[in-house]
Formats: structure tokens, C-alpha cells, sequence
């Protein structure tokens, strides 16, 4: 296990984690071990996406790095946005998913590391995607206040559905029965099979980050030291905790055998994890922390080991089970706007570059400019001389 976090110093941190039970007593505690550093964004990183071999990091120069973390080298960079890296999100080992500030929304290949498609999703940025547990939706958010569906079976829009606000974060729960759409500090909970809203949470500060603790427990991170967790069926807040000293930035939660964990940063530098107690309304117990001396942004969990989750997404000739689902999240609503794409971008898969392939002529699209062309060639050269460094 393995905790990766990018910064706004270009940096990428990985720490092992050891976990440990003290001889007396039940209390648990953790160790974490500085393990590697990378610095290869020319500027702050702002994604971070796991599977079970690989780490990618996305960053405001515009690139997406890749790190096989079983080998700890720098396996090449995908260069097809045209702007800040928003979202990384992969679907099994198979799948990777990416949102930017150019408003699209790229498909790669994980093994081939070959963008499969490339849809123009938001006529602002892409400010947050999220794939459905089943693989066969996704939802993104942008700065045109919309949410959109996506049907990854046929890899086309789906829906669009006007949400009078920019949102931040969209996020499906656990059994993908229900999402939640984040706007600043707002917390729009919405059920899938009657594709309206059951309820609204509202949090003190702006929202940050969230992850689902189970089907109906929300916890909930922002610009402030505290952590909450909420019940999206009773609306109310089942216990809070201070957890650093400035605001938060980032969580990801994992369950390992008879363990719960969520794992926090901040902006005051420390990466912190946390037992949760099978009880949401008691604060969970500090296993581990170390600081990291840098100002984190984004964070993840290499957990060695396959999703329990379907290696890719169901081949389009099969029947597509989500009309059903899809006509019901774009069911309209009073002062709501649904209608279907029209302007879908067609697939061009000659708009995927990787790096590490020195062989084979860089074709970029007009998206990419020279400056970033040198760039990465750049990047060739130095990926060739330098390996992740281990720090002992």
C-alpha cells in the first residue's frame, strides 16, 4: 500500500504504508515511510488517479504523467488537453477518463495508453466527472452550469441538464442508486430511479472534497480544519473532528480486511489516515500522519491489487441496460432545461501522444502548441536518463 499526493511545488510524494498493532492494548499505529519524490510537471499538479499498477498525475502544464508503481519509474506522458488537468478517473485496469479546462473529456486506452475518444463535454471547463459503479454512465459537471450524462457504452452524450449553478463535484454513491451534485458549500443529494432531488445539506465552508463512507454516510471536506460526516437519508450531521490545522484538500477512503480507513490532506502539509469506527456517529482514530512540508492539492491510494470492478466498459454491442436509468436522470424538472447533444465531436484517435514511445512521430491536434510539442520532447529526453527516485 502506498500513498501518492501531488502539490503545488510540481512534486509528487509517494509514502509506504506499514500497518502495525502495538503489543499492548488494541491501539493501532500506523507507519508511513517516505519512499519516492518526483518532480515532473513544469507546474502544480491538480489530479492524481490509481489503479492497480499505475499512478497518473495531472497538472496545470496541461500534461498527464504515468508511473508504473511496481517498477517506480516514469512510464511516459499523454499530451492532448489544451488546459489545467481537472479530473483523472479510471475504470478498472482497462480505462482512464480525463477532464480539463478545455472542456473535454478524453477516453484512453490503460494498457495501450491510445486516446480511444475524445468528446467536446462542456462549452466551459470540466470542472468534475464521475463513472458510475456499473461503468456504463458517467456524470461530469462544467462552467456552463450543467451536468451531463454519458453514455460510455456508445460513448455519446446522453443528457444534458441545466443546474442554474456552476458545480464543482458530482459524485455516484456506492451502489450508483444516488449522486450528489456540490455547489460551493451546497450538497444536492439526487436519486436515481425518480431522477429528482431528495434533500439538500449545507456545509459551513466551501466544499473541497467528498466521499461516500457507505450508501448513505457522506463525509465532507473543505476550506476549513474540520471533517464531517452526514446522512444523505436524515440530512443531518452524525458527528464532525478536527483533522489538520488549515483547509483540506483532498480524501480517499478504502476498505482492506476489517479495516475502514480515510486518508486526508491539507494544505498545512500533512498527510493523515484515519481508522473509521463501524459506528459514523463516533470521530474516527488517528493511525498515521507525516508532513510532507509542501502545500498538497491532490491525493491517492496505490493498493497493489485489482478493483473489484469490471476490467473495462460493456462492449457497445451488447443491449444497453441505462436508457432506462438515463431517461430518468434527465427527467425535467420545474426551471430545469434536458435536452439531447446535438454538437457531438466525433472519435479521432489520432489525437493521443505518449511520451515514453521516442520511436514514433508525436502527431498533436491544433490543441497542442508548439511550446508544449518542445516540451515533451523535452520530457523524452529526461524520462530516458531518470527514474523515480527512491529516497532512503
Amino acid at each position: 500500500m502506498e500513498l501518492v499526493a501531488g502539490c503545488y511545488e510540481q512534486v509528487l510524494f509517494g509514502f509506504a504504508v506499514h500497518p502495525e498493532s502495538e503489543a499492548c492494548g488494541d491501539h493501532e499505529q500506523w507507519t508511513l515511510v517516505a519512499d519516492f519524490t518526483h518532480h515532473a510537471h513544469t507546474a502544480s499538479l491538480s489530479a492524481v488517479a490509481v489503479n492497480s499498477r499505475f499512478v497518473v498525475t495531472g497538472s496545470k502544464d496541461e500534461t498527464i504523467h504515468i508511473y508504473d508503481m511496481k517498477k517506480k519509474i516514469e512510464h511516459g506522458a499523454l499530451v492532448h488537453h489544451s488546459g489545467t488537468i481537472t479530473c483523472l478517473k479510471f475504470y478498472g485496469n482497462r480505462h482512464l477518463i480525463s477532464g480539463a479546462e478545455d472542456g473535454l473529456i478524453c477516453i484512453w486506452d490503460a494498457k495501450k495508453w491510445e486516446c480511444l475518444k475524445s468528446i467536446k463535454a462542456h462549452k466551459g471547463q470540466v470542472t468534475f466527472l464521475s463513472i458510475h459503479p456499473s461503468g456504463k454512465l458517467a456524470l461530469s459537471v462544467g462552467t456552463d452550469k450543467t451536468l451531463r450524462t454519458w453514455n460510455l457504452v456508445e460513448g455519446r452524450s446522453a443528457f444534458i441538464k441545466n443546474i442554474k449553478q456552476n458545480a464543482h463535484i458530482v459524485e455516484w454513491s456506492p451502489s450508483g442508486e444516488q449522486y450528489v451534485v456540490i455547489i460551493q458549500n451546497k450538497i444536492d443529494i439526487y436519486q436515481l430511479d425518480t431522477a429528482s432531488m431528495s434533500g439538500t445539506i449545507t456545509n459551513q465552508k466551501r466544499i473541497s472534497s467528498v466521499k461516500f463512507l457507505s450508501e448513505s454516510v457522506l463525509a465532507v471536506a473543505g476550506d476549513e480544519e474540520v471533517i464531517r460526516f452526514f446522512d444523505c437519508d436524515s440530512l443531518v450531521c452524525l458527528c464532525e473532528f478536527k483533522a489538520h490545522e488549515n483547509r483540506i484538500k483532498d480524501m480517499f477512503s478504502f476498505e482492506i480486511p476489517e479495516q475502514h480507513v480515510i486518508v486526508t490532506a491539507s494544505s498545512d502539509g500533512f498527510i493523515k489516515m484515519w481508522k473509521l469506527e463501524q459506528d459514523k456517529k463516533v470521530p474516527p482514530s488517528l493511525l498515521c500522519e507525516v508532513n510532507t512540508k509542501a502545500r498538497l492539492t491532490c491525493l491517492g491510494v496505490w493498493l497493489d491489487k485489482v478493483p473489484d470492478m469490471k476490467e473495462s466498459f460493456p462492449p457497445a454491442a451488447e443491449p444497453s441496460p441505462v436508457s432506462k436509468e438515463q431517461s430518468k436522470i434527465g427527467k425535467k424538472e420545474p426551471g430545469d432545461t434536458v435536452h439531447k447533444d446535438e454538437k457531438q465531436s466525433k472519435p479521432n484517435t489520432k489525437k493521443r501522444s505518449l511520451a515514453s514511445d521516442s520511436k514514433k512521430a508525436t502527431k498533436e491536434s491544433g490543441l497542442v502548441s508548439t511550446k508544449k510539442r518542445k516540451m515533451v520532447e523535452m520530457l523524452e529526453k529526461k524520462r530516458k536518463k531518470k527514474k523515480i527516485k527512491i529516497m532512503q
